[in-house]
């Protein structure tokens, strides 16, 4: 399991999105206040001005679809469902956070911070273990055909 490419893969995408929960998404600032917007949301001085439980939801899915994924080695079609299917709502969390970015001021400055491209990247390597996961498959129909 752990030895597959796709696996690792995943792992660091599971990471990376994992990592969400610590890291700050961007700063704005606006009429001389600098709010931050993290997984609980847009807070000033620890105030929540836009609550952001629909983002902390959105990470835990994406965390649990990862698991999912992990752990289902040995059903290949249905892991690369499931990756599609974590590429889907992780797009929808990359607009999410340009919606609360943008939704919640008008006119302001806003700072993005490298909270932002974590899930670009964790894109990017569960297209990979897509790829990767279908070589296994054709290494195995291609083995069966031999047979």
């Amino acid at each position: 399991m752990i030895q597959r490419i796709q696996t690792l893969y995943l792992l660091v995408s599971a990471i990376l999105i994992a990592f969400l929960f610590v890291l700050p998404f961007a700063e704005i600032m606006n009429d001389g206040a600098i709010y931050l917007f993290d997984y609980k949301g847009i807070s000033l001085d620890g105030v929540v001005k836009e609550d952001g439980m629909s983002i902390a939801v959105l990470i835990g899915i994406i965390l649990g679809l990862h698991g999912f994924a992990i752990l289902s080695y040995k059903n290949r079609i249905r892991q690369m469902r499931v990756i599609v299917f974590t590429i889907l709502i992780m797009l929808g969390l990359f607009g999410m956070f340009f919606f609360f970015t943008y939704y919640s001021f008008s006119g302001a400055k806003v700072s993005f911070k490298i909270g932002m491209v974590f899930p670009l990247v964790a894109i990017v390597l569960d297209y990979l273990a897509i790829r990767a996961i279908g070589k296994d498959e054709a290494l195995i129909r291609s083995i069966d055909r031999i047979r």
